[in-house]
C-alpha cells in the first residue's frame, strides 16, 4: 500500500502529464485522464452552465475553446499535493492571431482516485480572457461543446 507521500506524487505525475498533454493541444489525452464521470469546470462561469463530464465532453469542450487558437502555450508553475488533491498555478498564453493574445493566470483544483482525475476546477479571471478574445470566438464558443 502507498503512503500518503507516495501517493501525493503519483498524483503529481499524473497532472503534469496532465498539463503536458494539454500544452500539446492532445485533448484526446487530457480526457481519456479524466474518470467516467470526472468534472470539468471554468469556475468563473459555473453559475452559468455546467462544465463538461468525463473524457469524451471534456475533450470536446478544450477543443471548442482552444483548438481555434493560432498559438498556445502553458507556462508551468506550482503544483503541490494534499491526500487526493492537487493544486497547480500556472498561466497559459492565448493568441488567437497576430497582435492579439493574452496571458492568463489560472488556479487548477484537481482531485484524482485510482489515476484519473475525478474534478478539475480552473480558477481565472474571466474578465481577462473576454477582454482580449476577439468576435469571432466570443461567436464561435457562445454555439457550445455539445
Amino acid at each position: 500500500m502507498a503512503t500518503n507521500d507516495e501517493q501525493a506524487r503519483a498524483n503529481i505525475e499524473l497532472v503534469e502529464q496532465f498539463w503536458a498533454a494539454l500544452g500539446r493541444r492532445d485533448f484526446d489525452a487530457v480526457g481519456a485522464m479524466m474518470s467516467d464521470n470526472g468534472h470539468y469546470v471554468d469556475v468563473p462561469v459555473k453559475d452559468i452552465e455546467t462544465g463538461a463530464y468525463g473524457p469524451e465532453l471534456t475533450a470536446k469542450r478544450l477543443r471548442l475553446g482552444i483548438e481555434p487558437l493560432a498559438d498556445y502555450v502553458l507556462h508551468d508553475g506550482t503544483i503541490t499535493a494534499s491526500g487526493n488533491s492537487v493544486i497547480t498555478e500556472h498561466s497559459e498564453t492565448w493568441t488567437w492571431e497576430e497582435g492579439v493574445t493574452v496571458t492568463l493566470p489560472f488556479a487548477s483544483v484537481m482531485d484524482v482516485e485510482n489515476g484519473k482525475v475525478t474534478r478539475w476546477w480552473d480558477y481565472f479571471d474571466l474578465s481577462t480572457l473576454m477582454n482580449a478574445a476577439p468576435q469571432w470566438w466570443l461567436d464561435h464558443i457562445a454555439g457550445g461543446y455539445q
